[in-house]
């Protein structure tokens, strides 16, 4: 496949599957062997970090956790800049090791804010692996310890990323094609 549409947008592939998950054994290979003899608790992001979370979880050779939460910063359709709530985070986070699994970091707002309400939990530790990271466009002091990819500030779809709900299901990675 040479081009997807959606919402009347083309794409074109960006990062095939394979590299996708190349990438993923060699973070799960790093966090494997970083809490080795502990059980981290890793906490996804929903919606987006859904299939990079499960893939991290799956190829970990140590024993983990696995959690899920839900932000909410949106109102309609547009960021309200903000993250108002966080929601499904039931586990007692004290004295954890926990690694926050989320599918992109942009201008890295809404994880500041994750960080600092997940920091107050009093963690043992606390980390952030993102699939994509957009250096370019972060305007917060975000330095994730694990990155997949630093991609281009470019409209993505496709493995967790969606455009209005459509598209997580891709298991490749789609970029917008403005040509």
């Amino acid at each position: 496949m040479t081009q997807v549409s959606y919402k009347g947008l083309k794409f074109k592939p960006f990062i095939p599957a394979d590299e996708i998950q190349q990438r993923i054994a060699e973070i799960a290979a790093e966090i494997s062997r970083e809490y080795e003899g502990k059980v981290p608790l890793l906490v996804c992001v929903l919606n987006g970090a859904f299939p990079f979370a499960a893939d991290i979880f799956r190829n970990l050779t140590i024993d983990a956790e696995i959690t899920f939460i839900r932000l909410k910063s949106y109102s309609g359709t547009s960021s309200t800049g903000a993250v108002k709530e966080i929601t499904g985070l039931t586990e007692d986070i004290a004295g954890r090791d926990v690694i926050v699994i989320e599918d992109i970091i942009d201008t890295g707002r809404t994880m500041v804010k994750l960080l600092a309400d997940l920091e107050a939990k009093n963690p043992a530790s606390l980390k952030v692996a993102t699939l994509l990271h957009k250096p370019e466009v972060c305007k917060a002091d975000i330095h994730p310890d694990y990155i997949g990819f630093n991609i281009p500030p470019a409209f993505i779809i496709g493995y967790g990323l969606d455009i209005d709900g459509l598209a997580r299901n891709l298991k490749d990675i789609w970029v917008v094609d403005n040509d």
